[in-house]
């Protein structure tokens, strides 16, 4: 797990080592740089050690010194991939470095080697002898890639920061992604918050052809749900599993899940388990406890000191069934609410997801005892976990039988509901389901998380909005599904867009803002092939989210934890903001919003007229990024 810069064309080694510099909580323990100052060719590196400490220095280069590679991430089927070249006859320089191995893989077999990897990443090849640059990303973009291409320059980096350090970084603001920004809580791939910056989407190459200066980008992945055709032509056997055998699948999900879990137990550091006490890190938890000996296992939980938002109860009760070194460390609310604005601040890019603040402050409890960190993501999204698919059905009955005109009452009237700031609480769920359903369709997942009502947006920006280039992701996965139920196109929503661009980037910056690895086993590359082949009334059924996953983990958890009700990782963010906690620094958000329209939002807020703490946080959250 590291930190990658880079770039072709204008450009002094001074800029390369400010780049690199930028990133170093994404790689404290090395460092790397190499030029070729004729060729116009820079790669940078800061290495977090994870395997193979003593051989896995980057930039890594072949013997002949023809391919050379900086990389971000893990490959966990590397051994495999490492015999398999051998007999080829490929000679290995290190031990057992994944790292080595993209470099044989790519002279083996191109640019489709990407599809034979099982991992996490995010890297570049310099190809000298055809004066050529390849980069991917991950199927789920679970590691970043931020690129711009100006004229003859060319330049890369793991996060914006590190990008911003080369002079020839466009750094003007983008009015769509701030448009994208409020509608998603995040800025969804290709754009990134600067015109002309770009993110890798996932599951994307790119190459660089550095005589001709062409930039080619391309898909070699999809999260794509088959069909039952297309699942019976499958090879191997978890995908041969019969859906009408829940027995023989929910066998099946174990195993996988199983092997997912003991692929992400390779590293040559110590390492532990998020365990929030949810099914998901439980799971991982168990499966983990498994095949590190008895005691030998490390968990980490936080709790605070408000009961609605504390799950330490239940994490405690699954590392004492397992057996586990396990960690808490209790959190005052308060406390936690001051550090919010120096977190912020370290942010690449505006997020305003407030699971942020938690997720960092266990990343940074748990890099206290090891360097790499398993999690349950991935879960909720590939089996339907969320509770808006328990309120689809409804919905569309709803939708259906309810005319507008009575809608708009029904709206009005919840609206005079007294306003609640608990988490998740009952008045927040009714005013944001009726919110979408204000909209058509293939926009109910994402109004209802989106920060500012659509028809709002036009006030907040005072020009007019296009509603379907702002939300254009979202319709653009509804359309690309291949079922046409509500259900399958909300999972591939979740999966693909929300999963990929807004939970995965918050958990790679909070953890490497920690110079902690985050590992997800639910994403490994076959459990996610068997996942998406199981049919969504398995995993949705008589209103139960999860329903064949609980079935499964249910042989190796406790009920509590199988039946307890779904608590997210939450702060109580719209009771710290209407208590006056966070000040506004409006004139930074100034040139780029109405921000008369904002303060209508903190007035009405403040005096408990409407709940507006997703857009509010998100937009503390934006004036914080601006300050910088």
């Amino acid at each position: 797990m590291c930190g990658i810069a880079g770039f072709v064309g204008a450009g002094e080694f001074a800029d390369l080592q400010r780049m690199t510099d930028a990133i170093r909580h994404r790689g404290p323990d090395a460092e790397g740089h190499w030029r070729d100052q004729n060729g116009g060719v820079f790669l940078g590196h800061r290495r977090l050690s994870i395997v193979d400490l003593s051989g896995g220095a980057q930039p890594m280069w072949t013997a002949d010194g023809q391919l050379g590679v900086v990389f971000n991430g893990e490959i966990y089927n590397h051994a495999e991939l490492r015999a398999e070249l051998q007999k080829l006859g490929r000679v290995f320089q290190t031990d057992h470095s994944d790292t080595e191995v993209l470099l044989h893989s790519y002279a083996e077999w191109g640019d489709g080697f990407v599809q034979r990897l099982n991992g996490m990443w995010a890297f570049v090849i310099y190809d000298r002898a055809r004066r050529r640059l390849f980069a991917s990303r991950d199927r789920f973009a679970k590691k970043p890639f931020y690129y711009f291409h100006e004229g003859d320059t060319f330049g890369f980096a793991s996060e914006l920061p590190a990008l911003r350090e080369h002079p020839s970084c466009p750094r003007e603001i983008s009015r769509l992604s701030l448009k994208k920004y409020f509608a998603y809580c995040y800025i969804p791939a290709p754009r990134s918050i600067y015109e002309r910056v770009w993110k890798l989407p996932g599951g994307h190459s790119l190459s660089l052809e550095l005589e001709s200066g062409k930039l080619k980008t391309w898909k070699w992945w999809e999260f794509v749900l088959w069909n039952p055709v297309e699942r019976l032509m499958r090879k191997d056997e978890a995908a041969q599993i019969k859906v009408g055998d829940t027995r023989q699948l929910e066998a099946g999900i174990l195993d996988a899940l199983d092997r997912a879990v003991q692929r992400r137990l390779m590293a040559d550091v110590p390492l532990g388990v998020f365990l929030s006490g949810g099914i998901d890190s439980s799971a991982i938890a168990t499966l983990a406890a498994r095949h590190v000996g008895d005691g030998q296992l490390n968990t980490f939980s936080i709790g605070f000191n408000d009961p609605t938002f504390d799950e330490s109860a239940y994490a405690q009760l699954v590392a004492d069934r397992i057996g586990a070194r396990h960690h808490h460390q209790t959190l005052d609310l308060d406390a936690a609410a001051k550090l919010a604005p120096e977190l912020v601040a370290q942010l690449d890019e505006p997020l305003g997801d407030g699971s942020l603040l938690p997720t960092y402050l266990l990343s940074k409890f748990t890099r206290q005892h090891v360097t790499v960190a398993l999690g349950g993501d991935g879960g909720d999204e590939l089996f339907a976990g969320y509770d808006p698919f328990r309120a689809l059905k409804k919905a569309s009955l709803y939708a259906k039988l309810v005319p507008k005109p009575i809608h708009a009452g029904i709206r009005h009237l919840a609206a005079m509901l007294p306003v609640s700031h608990t988490n998740i609480s009952w008045d927040f769920k009714l005013k944001r389901t009726l919110m979408g359903l204000s909209y058509p369709k293939p926009l109910w997942n994402a109004v209802w998380m989106s920060a500012l009502e659509p028809r709002e947006m036009q006030g907040l920006f005072d020009e007019p909005t296009d509603l379907e280039e702002v939300f254009s992701e979202a319709l653009e996965t509804w359309e690309n599904c291949a079922h046409r139920n509500t259900v399958d196109r909300a999972l591939q929503f979740w999966t693909d867009l929300y999963l990929r661009d807004g939970i995965l980037a918050k958990v790679d910056r909070a953890s490497m803002l920690c110079s902690l690895e985050a590992r997800s086993p639910f994403l490994d590359r076959d459990f996610v092939d068997l996942a998406r082949s199981i049919q969504w009334p398995l995993k949705l059924r008589d209103g139960e989210t999860k329903w064949i996953l609980k079935r499964a983990l249910s042989q190796i958890l406790p009920d509590e934890i199988v039946r307890r009700p779904k608590k997210g990782f939450g702060m109580p963010i719209g009771r710290w903001l209407r208590e006056g906690r966070f000040e506004f620094a409006h004139e930074k958000a100034r040139p780029h919003l109405n921000t008369h329209a904002a303060s209508r939002k903190v007035l009405a807020h403040l005096g408990d007229k409407s709940d507006e703490r997703l857009f509010l946080w998100s937009y503390w959250v934006l004036c914080e990024w601006l300050k910088r």
